[in-house]
């Protein structure tokens, strides 16, 4: 038995935030300067009231609706990949069972990870199909790390945009799931962390202090050292992809399409360079949603689809908060 991607569908928040709106506040800053760095012109931000479950539940819904095929009824499984969740307990995909009308004899679990979320969860639904265990895996990809931001962090609210997707994970579908290679280096976990708020450090440390650029820096927000990315992702993600491509019995020059986590446009940039990867075969798809953590690969599937892009092997590779990195690589069929 395989396990196959059958349908793949995302949500936006409504509300734009463009880089011209972010230089009015951070006027040492200009447009072409956010641009070029991280190749982001707009992004989506979640409304105050709007939370990771309410952006799933909007992604399913688009998924259901574009996919007349797909029943809720025959859903057996929820998995949400979220940083953000609705509530500490209960999971927020226990919520979103009942919030889409799926029946009770559904399994429903939260993953907390982020831009390597979608090639974990796509490891635990193929588990699940393979043992048995389920047929039908809704895999939901939520996040709304704007709130996770300082207002006066200028490089991170360049960088993320909020967003949701949903992939249905099946018997059958029109792209099967190959071999994957998973990996963690928890020593990095403190390179990108929102420290205060769970039960380590429960209570606002009200810390925040500024660097020589005037970027904040605070325990009661997302802090990430970029440099210390950077260096990580150099290190382990050719590794990564020479090991997925050994599981998988293939060559890089196979791959139809190459999709890496859209973490900013010069990260991916150096990667494909670092790696030796055609530009022509490499999916960049960043400039109006930006980072989406564990959203960007199945956002970017989606539009490789829709442009007739998405054709034979494709390699999916994530990483960074963890550190964590995943990749696995679907055959279109």
């Amino acid at each position: 038995m395989d396990a196959f991607i059958k349908a793949i569908a995302y949500c936006l928040p409504e509300r734009i935030v463009t880089n011209e709106e972010l230089v009015e506040l951070f006027p040492e800053w200009t447009v072409d300067k956010i641009a070029g760095k991280v190749g982001v012109k707009s992004r989506h931000i979640a409304a105050d009231g709007e939370t990771a479950g309410d952006l799933a539940v909007k992604a399913a819904e688009t998924l259901f609706s574009e996919n007349e095929d797909i029943k809720r009824e025959d859903i057996d499984f929820i998995i949400l990949c979220t940083q953000s969740p609705d509530y500490f307990l209960p999971s927020t995909a226990c919520i979103i069972q009942d919030r889409l009308g799926i029946p009770r004899k559904c399994g429903a679990f939260d993953i907390d990870l982020g831009c390597s979320g979608y090639e974990y969860g796509l490891a635990v639904a193929k588990g699940l199909i393979l043992a048995g265990i389920s047929k039908n895996v809704l895999l939901l990809t939520s996040e709304t790390y704007n709130k996770h931001i300082h207002p006066k962090d200028k490089g991170n609210r360049t960088i993320f945009g909020d967003g949701a997707s949903a992939t249905l994970i099946s018997i059958d579908g029109f792209a099967r799931i190959g071999e994957f290679s998973l990996g963690t280096d928890g020593r990095g976990a403190e390179s990108l962390i929102h420290k205060t708020g769970a039960w380590r450090s429960h209570n606002l440390a009200d810390d925040t202090i500024y660097d020589e650029s005037g970027n904040p820096k605070s325990s009661d927000y997302l802090y990430m050292d970029g440099k210390a990315i950077f260096d990580f992702t150099a290190e382990a993600v050719p590794v990564m992809v020479s090991d997925v491509l050994e599981k998988n019995h293939c060559s890089l020059e196979e791959m139809g399409l190459i999709v890496f986590h859209q973490a900013n446009k010069y990260m991916i940039n150096y990667l494909r360079k670092l790696i030796g990867i055609d530009k022509e075969k490499f999916y960049c798809d960043i400039e109006t949603v930006g980072n989406t953590v564990s959203s960007t690969i199945p956002i970017a599937l989606v539009e490789a689809r829709k442009a007739g892009k998405l054709v034979g092997k494709v390699l999916l590779a994530g990483f960074g908060v963890g550190f964590s990195f995943g990749a696995t690589i679907i055959e279109v069929i």
